[in-house]
């Protein structure tokens, strides 16, 4: 169902917010429970349109799941299943990341070729060829795609083509219950290909090395069970952030771990923001002065700047004094928010992968489009920054990485309310 959200912008924002378990690390360790032999309980998970999806694949291949508040139980299947369901499947490319573990189960898996926001060209070249590289058989049409595997996957010194967060946690899980030893090279760093490892070798894996450019991999015949809470979300973080840059005040981040902003905190000091750590686990973000551009700013993998964090600070940003280019390097067509951006009064150009920002704007009230989850996210910043009262529809698209932006932001004085689009 489609879903729009008002915003009534202009004020500062004030308070604390708890920051939710990772939507990017949630999704991997969730298909990685397939692997468990006993029951799997993660905590702090929130509830996401794709967490649903996920669930929904989990239960159609046979797993028992019960969510008990903020924690989800996961229990083995009797009979594994190795066909992942229509819906679900196409709803999210996350559903990708069942492809090992339901070959480890089932000996075989199908599911329709991946969805999820349209951001341009997501090639899972690097999944498919690591995977057939253990030992697996791949067959696809139009609209699908089947893998065999006849015998054990088994294990193998890997470079991948270029580092591949998704494709780094397909082969980790591949690689976890192969037979012999597994070195990935060109390994992702990411914080989330960390986590996955910690769940996998909390449940008996055995991986070296995550964080780190090369991974090793020990082979297990099984897996366990395990508790795990994934890490704290940096995009939600990110996107909080990125409000109080745009809309002022002080907001306290909670439940953050070591540090939940990485290099947008940087990018956001340069505009005039302060950040600063007043205790264990938390993270102040403050902005009182004027806003200022940055000038370039370029996504990369860890411990780039994050692609997806980058819609949200542009629409943080869109009222500052002077220039901030943002370059996204991983996704073509990123930007798409760039002409709600302009509805709402952004001075913005945007060429393929850059969105330059000229500043300063007075951003007033406007009815804007979401075209997928960040972007939706980064006109909901830009809405609250502005004078006025917005209508974003597509909010459905927000869904997918934030449980309740909207009770979020009110929780910090802002005015928001989602509704179904009628």
């Amino acid at each position: 169902m489609g879903e729009i959200l008002r915003v009534w912008g202009g004020r500062p924002l004030e308070g604390a917010v708890r920051l939710p378990s990772a939507k990017n690390s949630v999704l991997p360790i969730l298909a990685a429970a397939v692997l468990a032999d006993g029951p799997v309980v993660l905590r702090d998970v929130p509830d996401l349109a794709d967490v649903r999806a996920s669930v929904s694949i989990l239960r159609a291949l046979g797993l028992t799941v019960r969510r008990r508040g903020e924690d989800l139980h996961l229990l083995p299947a009797a009979v594994p299943g190795w066909q992942l369901p229509e819906a679900p499947a196409r709803a999210m490319r996350s559903s990708v990341f069942y492809l090992a573990p339901v070959l480890h189960r089932a000996g075989r898996v199908r599911m329709p070729l991946p969805g999820g926001c349209k951001l341009g060209p997501r090639p899972i070249d690097i999944h498919l060829d690591g995977l057939c590289r253990m030992g697996a058989q791949a067959a696809c049409g139009e609209d699908w795609l089947e893998l065999t595997a006849p015998a054990r996957l088994r294990g193998m010194d890997y470079t991948l083509r270029l580092p591949s967060v998704g494709a780094t946690e397909t082969l980790l899980m591949a690689a976890a219950l192969a037979q012999g030893d597994t070195v990935l090279r060109n390994a992702a760093r990411e914080p989330e290909v960390r986590d996955l490892a910690a769940f996998l070798n909390g449940c008996g894996a055995r991986i070296e090395g995550a964080g780190s450019p090369v991974i090793r991999v020990q082979g297990k015949t099984a897996l366990h069970g395990a508790r795990h809470r994934p890490i704290p979300d940096r995009i939600v973080a990110a996107t909080v952030a990125a409000a109080v840059a745009g809309c002022g005040g002080c907001v306290t981040l909670l439940g953050t771990g070591e540090d939940p902003l990485g290099p947008v905190a940087g990018v956001l000091e340069r505009a005039g923001c302060h950040t600063d750590r007043p205790a264990p686990e938390c993270w102040r973000v403050q902005r009182q002065d004027d806003l200022q551009g940055v000038g370039l700013v370029r996504t990369g993998v860890w411990p780039g700047f994050s692609t997806d964090a980058a819609p949200v600070v542009a629409g943080g940003l869109l009222a500052a004094r002077g220039d901030t280019v943002l370059e996204d390097t991983v996704f073509e067509d990123r930007f798409a928010c760039a002409e709600g951006f302009a509805l709402l009064g952004g001075q913005v150009c945007r060429r393929g992968r850059v969105l330059a920002v000229h500043g300063p704007a007075r951003l007033a009230g406007a009815r804007v489009r979401a075209c997928d989850l960040r972007g939706g996210a980064g006109l909901a910043v830009a809405a609250l920054t502005a004078a006025g009262a917005s209508v974003i529809e597509g909010a459905e698209y927000i869904r997918r990485g934030y449980a309740d932006l909207a009770g979020l932001f009110r929780g910090l004085g802002a005015q928001l309310q989602a509704a179904p689009q009628g």
